[in-house]
Protein backbone atom coordinates (compact mmCIF):
# COMPACT_ATOMS: atom_id res chain seq x y z
CA UNK A 1 0.00 0.00 0.00
CA UNK A 2 1.20 3.48 -0.87
CA UNK A 3 0.79 6.37 1.56
CA UNK A 4 1.66 10.01 1.21
CA UNK A 5 3.44 11.49 4.20
CA UNK A 6 2.82 15.25 4.14
CA UNK A 7 6.27 16.39 5.18
CA UNK A 8 9.39 18.00 3.74
CA UNK A 9 11.40 16.84 6.77
CA UNK A 10 13.77 14.12 5.55
CA UNK A 11 14.65 13.06 9.11
CA UNK A 12 10.99 12.43 9.90
CA UNK A 13 10.47 10.70 6.55
CA UNK A 14 13.40 8.34 7.20
CA UNK A 15 12.03 7.56 10.66
CA UNK A 16 8.53 6.94 9.25
CA UNK A 17 9.91 4.62 6.56
CA UNK A 18 11.82 2.67 9.23
CA UNK A 19 8.65 2.35 11.30
CA UNK A 20 6.40 1.42 8.36
CA UNK A 21 8.49 -0.91 6.16
CA UNK A 22 5.36 -2.65 4.87
CA UNK A 23 4.15 0.56 3.18
CA UNK A 24 5.56 2.59 0.32
CA UNK A 25 5.89 6.05 1.86
CA UNK A 26 6.02 8.99 -0.52
CA UNK A 27 7.14 12.32 0.94
CA UNK A 28 6.35 15.76 -0.43
CA UNK A 29 9.82 15.77 -1.96
CA UNK A 30 8.96 12.55 -3.82
CA UNK A 31 5.82 14.28 -5.16
CA UNK A 32 7.82 17.38 -6.12
CA UNK A 33 5.58 19.46 -3.86
CA UNK A 34 7.83 22.31 -2.75
CA UNK A 35 5.41 24.75 -1.14
CA UNK A 36 5.67 25.31 2.59
CA UNK A 37 2.41 24.57 4.37
CA UNK A 38 1.86 27.18 7.10
CA UNK A 39 1.34 25.63 10.54
CA UNK A 40 -1.17 28.15 11.81
CA UNK A 41 -3.03 25.91 14.26
CA UNK A 42 -3.08 26.44 18.01
CA UNK A 43 -2.70 22.72 18.70
CA UNK A 44 -0.67 19.81 17.35
CA UNK A 45 -3.89 18.24 16.07
CA UNK A 46 -4.85 21.37 14.14
CA UNK A 47 -1.41 21.61 12.51
CA UNK A 48 -1.43 17.94 11.51
CA UNK A 49 -4.91 18.38 10.01
CA UNK A 50 -3.91 21.52 8.09
CA UNK A 51 -0.97 19.72 6.44
CA UNK A 52 -2.97 16.60 5.58
CA UNK A 53 -5.89 18.62 4.15
CA UNK A 54 -3.66 20.71 1.87
CA UNK A 55 -2.06 17.60 0.38
CA UNK A 56 -5.32 15.67 0.13
CA UNK A 57 -6.91 18.57 -1.80
CA UNK A 58 -3.88 18.72 -4.10
CA UNK A 59 -3.54 15.00 -4.88
CA UNK A 60 -6.80 13.33 -3.81
CA UNK A 61 -4.95 10.34 -2.34
CA UNK A 62 -4.78 8.92 1.18
CA UNK A 63 -2.37 11.07 3.16
CA UNK A 64 -1.12 11.44 6.68
CA UNK A 65 0.66 14.26 8.43
CA UNK A 66 2.01 14.69 11.90
CA UNK A 67 2.87 17.46 14.25
CA UNK A 68 5.07 16.93 17.24
CA UNK A 69 5.75 19.06 20.25
CA UNK A 70 8.03 18.93 23.25
CA UNK A 71 6.01 19.92 26.28
CA UNK A 72 7.71 21.14 29.46
CA UNK A 73 5.03 21.53 32.18
CA UNK A 74 7.20 23.82 34.34
CA UNK A 75 7.31 26.23 31.36
CA UNK A 76 3.52 26.23 31.01
CA UNK A 77 3.78 23.67 28.21
CA UNK A 78 6.40 25.49 26.12
CA UNK A 79 7.77 24.99 23.57
CA UNK A 80 4.71 22.85 22.69
CA UNK A 81 3.09 23.61 19.35
CA UNK A 82 5.96 26.03 18.64
CA UNK A 83 8.72 23.44 19.18
CA UNK A 84 10.16 23.71 15.65
CA UNK A 85 10.31 27.52 15.85
CA UNK A 86 10.82 28.01 19.59
CA UNK A 87 13.82 30.32 19.11
CA UNK A 88 12.15 32.18 16.24
CA UNK A 89 10.81 31.49 12.74
CA UNK A 90 14.29 31.07 11.22
CA UNK A 91 15.68 29.04 14.13
CA UNK A 92 17.27 25.62 13.77
CA UNK A 93 17.46 22.72 16.22
CA UNK A 94 20.64 24.07 17.85
CA UNK A 95 19.07 27.47 18.52
CA UNK A 96 15.90 25.84 19.88
CA UNK A 97 17.92 23.61 22.25
CA UNK A 98 20.09 26.54 23.35
CA UNK A 99 17.03 28.60 24.27
CA UNK A 100 15.37 25.72 26.11
CA UNK A 101 18.52 24.89 28.09
CA UNK A 102 18.96 28.57 28.99
CA UNK A 103 15.31 28.92 30.02
CA UNK A 104 15.53 25.83 32.24
CA UNK A 105 18.81 26.84 33.96
CA UNK A 106 17.05 27.98 37.12
CA UNK A 107 14.40 25.23 37.07
CA UNK A 108 14.61 22.16 39.26
CA UNK A 109 11.60 20.54 37.58
CA UNK A 110 12.91 19.38 34.20
CA UNK A 111 10.13 16.89 33.44
CA UNK A 112 8.97 16.92 29.84
CA UNK A 113 7.20 14.82 27.28
CA UNK A 114 7.03 14.56 23.53
CA UNK A 115 3.64 14.26 21.90
CA UNK A 116 2.90 13.39 18.29
CA UNK A 117 -0.48 13.83 16.65
CA UNK A 118 -1.14 12.15 13.31
CA UNK A 119 -3.98 13.12 11.00
CA UNK A 120 -4.82 10.53 8.34
CA UNK A 121 -7.24 11.37 5.57
CA UNK A 122 -8.51 8.20 3.93
CA UNK A 123 -9.51 7.69 0.30
CA UNK A 124 -13.02 8.97 1.07
CA UNK A 125 -11.75 12.23 2.55
CA UNK A 126 -12.52 11.32 6.17
CA UNK A 127 -10.03 12.43 8.85
CA UNK A 128 -8.77 10.14 11.61
CA UNK A 129 -6.44 11.12 14.47
CA UNK A 130 -3.84 9.13 16.42
CA UNK A 131 -1.57 10.29 19.23
CA UNK A 132 1.48 9.06 21.08
CA UNK A 133 3.51 10.34 24.01
CA UNK A 134 6.76 9.57 25.74
CA UNK A 135 7.65 11.06 29.11
CA UNK A 136 11.12 11.97 30.29
CA UNK A 137 13.26 14.90 31.30
CA UNK A 138 15.36 17.64 29.77
CA UNK A 139 19.05 17.03 30.40
CA UNK A 140 21.36 19.86 31.46
CA UNK A 141 23.52 19.44 28.36
CA UNK A 142 23.50 17.67 25.00
CA UNK A 143 24.29 13.97 24.82
CA UNK A 144 24.75 12.02 21.60
CA UNK A 145 25.02 12.70 17.90
CA UNK A 146 22.04 10.77 16.55
CA UNK A 147 18.42 11.69 16.14
CA UNK A 148 17.24 15.19 15.35
CA UNK A 149 15.46 18.13 16.92
CA UNK A 150 15.55 18.03 20.71
CA UNK A 151 16.79 14.39 20.85
CA UNK A 152 20.23 15.27 22.36
CA UNK A 153 18.65 16.88 25.44
CA UNK A 154 15.71 14.51 26.04
CA UNK A 155 16.11 11.40 28.19
CA UNK A 156 13.04 9.15 28.30
CA UNK A 157 11.95 7.81 31.69
CA UNK A 158 13.54 4.48 32.55
CA UNK A 159 16.60 5.01 30.32
CA UNK A 160 20.10 6.33 30.91
CA UNK A 161 20.58 7.44 27.31
CA UNK A 162 19.21 10.48 25.53
CA UNK A 163 17.22 9.87 22.36
CA UNK A 164 20.30 11.03 20.42
CA UNK A 165 22.44 8.31 22.06
CA UNK A 166 20.02 5.50 21.20
CA UNK A 167 20.07 3.36 18.09
CA UNK A 168 17.21 4.41 15.82
CA UNK A 169 15.50 1.04 16.28
CA UNK A 170 15.59 1.40 20.09
CA UNK A 171 14.24 4.95 19.98
CA UNK A 172 11.49 4.01 17.52
CA UNK A 173 10.17 1.31 19.86
CA UNK A 174 9.43 3.80 22.63
CA UNK A 175 9.10 7.16 20.89
CA UNK A 176 6.04 9.37 20.71
CA UNK A 177 6.01 9.05 16.91
CA UNK A 178 6.41 5.27 17.15
CA UNK A 179 3.47 5.02 19.54
CA UNK A 180 1.23 7.22 17.37
CA UNK A 181 2.21 5.23 14.28
CA UNK A 182 1.46 1.97 16.09
CA UNK A 183 -2.12 3.17 16.63
CA UNK A 184 -2.29 4.36 13.02
CA UNK A 185 -1.06 0.96 11.73
CA UNK A 186 -3.63 -0.88 13.87
CA UNK A 187 -6.32 1.30 12.32
CA UNK A 188 -5.07 0.63 8.77
CA UNK A 189 -5.05 -3.12 9.41
CA UNK A 190 -8.68 -3.22 10.49
CA UNK A 191 -10.11 -0.70 8.03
Amino acid sequence: MELIFASHNENKTREIRDLLPQYQIRSLRDLDFREEIPETGDTLQENAAIKAEVIYKQFGLPVFADDTGLIVPSLDGAPGVYSARYAGPEANAQANMNLLLETLKSQTDRQAYFETLICYIDGKGKSHFFSGQVEGEILESRRGEGGFGYDPIFRPNGYELSFAQMEASEKNKISHRGRALERFIQFLQIS
